[in-house]
């Protein structure tokens, strides 16, 4: 699915630990959030038609290219959804409608010195990775589909098969379903530029207003493997949902679970 015309998004800090372990907690210490695990904010990684480096389609799905120079690059395993976004007449977002989920690569630099987090996010072509299929959501609220799904990752080097991420249920997630859609929509409507993160709602404006938004609602935290290790050309990347409730140990794509596979190249 190609998505030029679509704002994406991702959110920091709806998985506990994560930002610890990337050491990106500090980036933060500023930000007031309404209750404690609160994610930290949402913060672009595309945007359509800019002229800034956002404005480069960086999605990917078989490959990821590393930056030409020393990235220190972790997998971020998310899971992705495709909204529908409602505006009010004065092009407020009153609405967010969940159309398909799948998984996401929101590959990040730990880049010293970075202003925003998007500067951490998008450096070219093929630095983010998408999943082989899209998972229709009957309801983004509890007893629809995305209950039974869970959410894992490794990294293949050397032929040896490392988990990289924690597998862990989407109900594991900080703020999701109804909670998480209507925090992105007053963060989207309300957000400053403040710290690490910028205003959305300008950018909605730049983007003359887009139809749809894919929202990458946050990474998992990582196991011993992804905290100690960076990636590397060679490497190969599996991100991967599937439905807890259907026996199926290999890691290749069947009915009920999505994969995503990437080829790390620099």
């Amino acid at each position: 699915m190609q998505l030029q015309d679509t704002i994406c998004l991702g959110v920091a800090g709806n998985f506990a630990h994560h930002l610890e372990q990337a050491g990106e907690l500090k980036d933060f210490e500023n930000v007031v959030t309404a209750e404690p695990d609160a994610p930290k904010g949402i913060f672009p990684f595309y945007l359509p038609g800019s002229d800034s480096f956002l404005g480069l389609y960086s999605i990917g799905t078989n490959k990821l290219e590393l930056p030409d120079y020393e990235a220190n690059a972790q997998v971020e395993p998310e899971i992705a959804v495709l909204f529908d976004i409602v505006y009010d007449d004065a092009k407020k977002v009153i609405d967010l409608i969940a159309q398909k989920f799948t998984t996401f690569n929101d590959c990040t630099i730990r880049k010293e010195g970075a202003q925003k987090i998007s500067e951490k996010k998008s450096w070219g072509l093929n630095s983010k990775g998408i999943g082989d299929k899209w998972i229709p959501i009957d309801k983004f609220e509890e007893g629809g589909v995305m209950d039974n799904y869970h959410l894992c990752s490794f990294v293949k080097r050397e032929g040896v098969l490392h988990p990289y991420g924690l597998d862990a249920p989407l109900l594991g997630y900080s703020y999701f379903y109804t909670k998480l859609k209507t925090w992105l929509i007053d963060k989207m409507n309300t957000q400053e530029d403040f710290g690490p993160l910028e205003d959305i709602s300008e950018h909605l404006k730049v983007c003359h207003y887009p139809k749809q938004a894919l929202i990458s609602i946050g990474a998992t935290a990582y196991a011993e493997f992804g905290e100690k290790n960076y990636l590397q050309s060679g490497d190969e990347v599996y991100v991967i949902a599937y439905d807890y409730r259907i026996e199926d140990s290999s890691i290749e794509s069947s009915a009920s679970k999505v994969v995503l596979h990437q080829i790390v190249t620099s």
